[in-house]
């Protein structure tokens, strides 16, 4: 099993969704069972033995910034500020770049909540990961398994893991978890500006070079209000 010491929380998000809940705060420190989403992330990194994280910030910059400083306990942070314009989850990536290494990292958006079972799903990513088969490694969940999901799932799982989009089906059985393990060299040569992940998985699912990992604990996405109070009481 790999080492992966770097993570990257995705936390410069507008939160519009959560309104009202964030009129006031940005997303990622609405709390579910007393604690902030992105404390949330970040301690699963912590748990699973990563030791620097990245956080990128946006909407309401200043209280993140003064939450990260506040915050005593591992990884040890860095901020990838984006407070003149939100670079979306792909330019948020280019622009951490040079805080990420050259090794695989753990990344995660803020919203993807579970409890975990008998092994952390980050370690199970970490056991599958194989690098000289895929770039990126995506945490899936069964799209009838979760939380605060309502769509008609993103991927299908083909043989040896790798995995497909939906496309013009119907449905798909699996949902993108929010977690991946991804290789940042596949970063390198993309412009500095706001564009969404899905152009570099794109240009990796060309290549076979994108798998996933079905995870066994249960996946709620806190994307509004609704979801972040059924969400309360589910994790331990």
């Amino acid at each position: 099993m790999i080492t992966i010491e770097t993570g990257m929380a995705l936390a410069a998000g507008l939160g519009t969704r959560m309104r009202p809940l964030t009129l006031t705060r940005p997303k990622a420190l609405v709390e579910v069972n007393g604690k902030p989403l992105l404390d949330h992330v970040l301690d699963r990194f912590a748990d699973v033995g990563v030791s620097s994280a990245v956080v990128n910030i946006h909407h309401f910059a200043d209280q993140m910034r003064d939450h990260l400083s506040q915050r005593a306990d591992p990884p040890a942070l860095r901020i990838s500020d984006e407070s003149e314009l939100v670079l979306e989850t792909g330019g948020g990536l280019v622009k951490a770049r040079p805080l990420l290494g050259d090794d695989p990292v753990f990344v995660s958006n803020i919203d993807a909540l579970w409890a975990e079972g008998e092994t952390a799903e980050l370690d199970r990513l970490r056991a599958a990961w194989t690098g000289d088969e895929m770039d990126a490694l995506l945490l899936l969940a069964r799209r009838e398994d979760t939380l605060g999901y309502g769509g008609a799932g993103d991927f299908f799982l083909e043989a040896e893991g790798r995995v497909r989009r939906r496309g013009s089906a119907d449905s798909a059985p699996y949902v993108f978890a929010g977690t991946q393990i991804l290789n940042p060299a596949v970063i390198d040569g993309y412009r500095e500006e706001a564009f969404s992940l899905n152009r570099i998985w794109d240009a990796l699912l060309a290549k076979g070079r994108v798998h996933g990992l079905v995870m066994d604990a249960f996946w709620m996405h806190v994307g509004d209000p609704d979801a972040r109070d059924a969400a309360e009481g589910r994790l331990t």
